[in-house]
């Protein structure tokens, strides 16, 4: 699917955002950012998060830059098939950043390659409710549900996308596809190997033997 491979290879860059370093506010919280920077810059990210961590612990204006490097570390992990640690990653970050749809998005797309179909669609669900104008969630949650065998509810998000950005080449090919496989005739019942019994015919009755009584 050419989204998923996108995503895949597309998987964003992150911002770590440089907070203002003056001296009000807590000075050991700015200190620990600009250490963070510092790493993030040399991809240190064990570093860098551990840093902002503690930047965010005392100071709640430095969490962005510790949601931000958590994701940096998570693409990382995806890079090098760690995808148990890059949903760890990502769920950290959801602490951080709630309401942020695209990580919701991120760790659906590590569960995905872990056939963890569930999860992946209660993430593509949270997505949609942050995001319900977003092509892109409709379009994954649909291969999910093809994935699941459910046709009409993949069909149904198939159409959502097709609504949103009808020029969309792959939703029109999905949508193709999964109207001819709801609209296939059935198909029929194996045929059971060996003969064939004939229904209206019964088997005899078991004739039971009266013993002969002497004389």
């Amino acid at each position: 699917m050419r989204y998923m491979k996108l995503l895949a290879f597309g998987m964003m860059v992150f911002a770590i955002e440089t907070t203002v370093l003056f001296a009000q506010g807590n000075q050991e919280a700015a200190n620990a950012t600009r250490e963070g920077i510092e790493a993030s810059k040399a991809k240190d990210w064990d570093k860098a998060i551990a840093a902002f961590k503690r930047a965010a612990q005392l100071e709640a204006r430095y969490a962005p830059n510790l949601a931000s490097a958590l994701q940096q570390r998570a693409t990382v992990y995806l890079s090098q098939g760690k995808f148990q640690e890059a949903i760890a990653d990502y769920s950290e970050a959801l602490k951080v950043k709630a309401k942020d749809a695209d990580i919701f998005e991120r760790r659906a797309y590590a569960e995905i390659q872990l056939k963890d179909y569930d999860k992946a669609l209660h993430d593509y669900n949270e997505a949609i409710k942050l995001s319900p104008e977003e092509p892109k969630y409709y379009q994954v949650r649909a291969f999910i549900y093809q994935t699941k065998g459910d046709f009409k509810a993949a069909l149904a998000d198939v159409d959502k996308v097709l609504k949103l950005d009808p020029n969309n080449q792959d939703a029109q090919q999905r949508k193709r596809f999964l109207e001819a496989k709801l609209h296939a005739p059935p198909t029929p019942p194996p045929t059971p190997a060996g003969p064939i019994p004939n229904p209206n015919v019964h088997p005899p009755a078991t004739a039971t033997a009266t013993p002969a009584t002497k004389p």
